[in-house]
Formats: structure tokens, sequence, C-alpha cells
């Protein structure tokens, strides 16, 4: 069973790994992602991540799909024991609207509807899908503070924001005595990508090299893309690694490969798994967000919870 622990100085407390839904509602219907969600709330996991955009890039899905199928699921749970986090102000894809949309009213018109598709009165934790890093904190944050004020949302963080604004944004928060981004969900993960490919690819401000301080300060990290898209299973099985070459093929994880190989071995584990404890086994709280588009894959990946990585093995995989 997965522990739960409290997120950061919140009243939130979740599991130690995240179920994030961007195949849920157009990959996988209504079925199969209830099979899913069943699957993870049974070996204790209650963090359920989403984003209204998520499945818009489908023609034929509903808008909203992946918070419309968490929202139907969630009809048949007792809702207080499951933290639903969702995002906002990201593109929207299904008009074609490429606009910067961390503005107050973008951010409020997505908020409205996340609510509307998850069927709930108040998102746990509500994190922004993107920055705006030309416009000023102050009215963003102001807006997130009038909503969690109305209920609407209980927490608020960051995900795909620079270490500095988010520090900026709490200091703002703080003059006006209240809490500010309470966890950044942040591009984590063992393989290390190379900067310029991921960025192209839309994965911006890898953890590593920027985030550091932020974590050691008590700001919890939520790490997406926490399985590095499965490189390592595939590079092992000599798979097509598709646009994964591009953002993560370089002699460092060459290297880690090596390392996260030998690890499994020893342990009697998946690569996966390894991949996964990495994240799991830091010093400063960490959640890994995983995906998986079966129970089987579920229940594997939240085998990784019960692997405990010694400081020396992660130190072979992070010096590799």
């Amino acid at each position: 069973m997965l522990a739960k622990v409290a997120l950061g100085q919140t009243d939130l407390v979740v599991s130690r790994l995240c179920y994030g839904t961007n195949m849920l509602g157009w990959m996988l219907d209504q079925g199969q992602s209830n099979a899913i969600l069943d699957t993870f709330a049974g070996l204790g996991g209650n963090f359920i991540d989403t984003a209204r955009s998520y499945g818009d890039w489908a023609p034929a899905a509903p808008v909203g799909a992946s918070e419309r199928a968490v929202g139907a699921w969630l009809k048949a749970q007792p809702r207080d024991q499951f933290v639903i986090a969702t995002k906002g102000g990201f593109f929207d894809m299904r008009v074609g609207d490429w606009r910067n949309r961390v503005t107050p009213d973008d951010v409020t018109a997505d908020l409205m509807q996340s609510l509307d598709h998850l069927g709930i009165e108040t998102i746990d934790l509500y994190f922004l899908h993107a920055d705006n890093p030309e416009a000023p904190v102050e009215p963003i944050i102001d807006t997130l503070i009038a909503h969690r004020a109305a209920g609407r949302i209980r927490h608020f963080a960051a995900s795909n924001w620079a270490a500095a604004r988010i520090e900026a944004a709490n200091a703002y928060a703080a003059t006006q005595g209240q809490p500010g981004f309470v966890a950044s969900q942040t591009f984590w993960g063992l393989a290390v990508p190379d900067v310029a490919a991921a960025a192209a690819q839309g994965y911006v401000h890898y953890y590593e090299g920027e985030y550091e301080a932020i974590h050691a300060s008590g700001l919890p990290i939520v790490a997406y893309a926490a399985q590095s898209g499965g490189y390592f299973t595939k590079r092992a099985q000599g798979a097509d690694l598709g646009a994964l070459a591009i953002r993560y093929g370089n002699p460092v994880n060459d290297r880690r490969l090596a390392v996260v190989q030998d690890l499994a071995a020893v342990h009697g584990v998946s690569i996966n798994t390894v991949v996964l404890a990495y994240l799991n086994c830091q010093p400063l709280q960490t959640i890994a967000i995983f995906g998986g588009s079966s129970p089987a894959q579920v229940r594997e990946s939240v085998s990784a919870a019960t692997l405990v990585l010694t400081t020396d093995e992660l130190a072979r995989l992070r010096q590799a």
C-alpha cells in the first residue's frame, strides 16, 4: 500500500506517488479509466493529477476529456479521500489560441471550466500550467488568493514556472499575509535532457541546476515526466526511441542506463521501478507523477514506492 505524507506545509495528505491522467477520456474510454483509477485507489493512491487542456489535442474527444473522466469516476467515490490536482492557464488547443493565457481572466475561465468538468465544488491543488514571464506576478497571485478565499481552490501551485518567478510570487503573497505557491510541478526524471531539444518538445525548466535552492527551502517538487518517457526501459529493450532520442540522447544517460540496469538486477525489479524510486527516495520531499494505460502498468509503477535506494545508490545514479 502506498504511504501518505503531508504535502509541504499544507493540510493535503497525499500518496507518495501521483497518477497522471493525460491519457484518460480520449485514448482510454471511461471503463478503462475507471479500472485504472480503481487500481490506483486500491493500492492506497489518492493523489490524482489532471489539467484543463488534457485531451484537447484529440478532435473527437470532448473538451476537457481527462477532467471529465476523472469527474465521472469521482461521483462514485468518497470525495474527501482524494486529492485532486488540475492545471489551467495553458494554450487553448481546441480553438488554436496560442497566445499566453496566464492572465487573471483566462485563469478564472479555465478554473470555472475545470470545476464543471470535474463535478466538484473545490479543487484541492490548482496549478498554473505555465507562466507569463513578462507579466507582473501581483495580479496573478491576487486572482488565485481570491479564488482560494471563495472556496474554489484549497491551495495553488506552479507548473513550468522558473524558480526565480516562484520566489517572487511567494514573496509578494507574503506581503499580503497569504501563503503563495505550495509546490512546483517540475520537469524532472532520471534521464538528463538536452535542454534545447526538450524545450522544443514543450519540456521546460528542468529541475537540475535551477530548483535545488527552493526545494531545499521547503517547497515540495511534484515531478512530471518522472519516468523520462520510458527512455531507459526502451533503451534496454532496443525499442524505437522516437522523439526521446533527441530529448535524452547523451553520454550521461548512456552511463546512467548501465547503473539502472545494474540496480534493477541487484534488487530484482524492473528498470521503471528504479527510475521512479530515484525520485521517491530523494532526501527532500518529491512526489513523482507516473503514467500508465492499464491496471497492470499502475501496479508495476506503484511497486517503486517499496524500493528504498541507499544514499550510495542514489549517488551512483546521479554521478554517472
